[in-house]
């Protein structure tokens, strides 16, 4: 199971980054395979010990203020591993045989 995963704390300043390092200290601290770009953190694992990094995450947000966003996106494939680098491997293997995307469909 793949979750990407967004939270930050609402009300909280025109900065949350300290926020959201609290946050990553507890994404690491899991020992899940996980992925951090400027919007989404991505993590890799089984329903309940992702779905407890997400919220462990955002309690640690929601020591910054009153209120918390989270937003999340799942993709579900029941025995599957490895996916956060396959999915990503998969589709610039299809760009790499036709790296001007102009290949008829």
């Amino acid at each position: 199971m793949l979750v990407a995963f967004s939270v930050a704390p609402l009300g909280a300043g025109e900065s949350v980054s300290e926020a959201v390092a609290d946050a990553l200290r507890v994404v690491r601290a899991s020992g899940l395979p996980h992925r951090t770009d400027a919007m989404f953190t991505t993590l890799e694992g089984e329903w309940d010990e992702v779905m407890d990094v997400v919220k462990r995450a955002t309690e640690a947000v929601g020591r910054h203020g009153d209120r918390v966003s989270l937003v999340l996106k799942a993709d579900i494939r029941p025995g599957r591993t490895g996916e956060m680098q396959a999915k990503v491997d998969r589709v610039e293997a299809l760009l790499t045989d036709d790296p001007t995307g102009d290949a008829p469909r």
